[in-house]
């Protein structure tokens, strides 16, 4: 959505309020990180843009409602994802001389409008949490047969020890033998 700043800009008002909706990512664009990760409706943005004395600053809020796989059991976990989004709003003309390590603190007016899209998008891919739980206790799911431990134990016959693990199965059950003999 492009932000139309001429009245801010004129100096006719001093704050202007900013409410949209802005779709998520399709799913093709989407980061490693929001794999599995669905969005049900858009990101609500609001806040403001405020102009004192030619210094404009611009303050966001943005929400979206999301679901996605628990990083453990695989079970859905519903929420809703907030950040911030603060910059400092110039004019193109006048970030010629900026260092280009500081131009990530900006976002940039060109001819009298403002366009956030982009770089909320990216805020959302990058401050969004890469694994998300169902709840804090969650024992996954079972290495063997696959089932939610969450339920309960499994009733796997065995369990296996992993191959690359049985000299340290090995050590620990000598290390637990040569315990016992001095205890007694």
């Amino acid at each position: 959505m492009k932000l139309d700043l001429r009245p801010l800009l004129a100096e006719n008002i001093r704050i202007l309020p900013v409410d949209f909706l802005l779709p998520p990512p399709a799913e093709e664009d989407m980061a490693p990180n929001l794999y599995g990760v669905r969005f049900p409706s858009d990101l609500q943005v609001q806040g403001e843009i405020t102009n004192t004395a030619g210094y404009m600053r611009m303050s966001l809020s943005a929400a979206i409602p999301y679901i996605a796989p628990c990083a453990r059991c695989l079970e859905d976990v519903t929420g809703t994802f907030s950040f911030r989004f603060e910059k400092t709003v110039a004019p193109a003309k006048l970030l010629t001389n900026i260092a280009e390590e500081d131009a990530d603190d900006y976002v940039i007016v060109e001819d009298g409008f403002l366009d956030v899209d982009e770089q909320l998008l990216e805020m959302l891919t990058l401050e969004f949490p890469s694994k998300l739980l169902c709840r804090e206790d969650c024992a996954g799911l079972c290495p063997q047969c696959g089932k939610s431990l969450n339920e309960g134990p499994c009733q796997c016959s065995k369990q296996e020890t992993d191959p690359r693990l049985a000299p340290l199965a090995a050590w620990l059950e000598r290390h637990k033998a040569d315990k016992s003999e001095d205890e007694t």
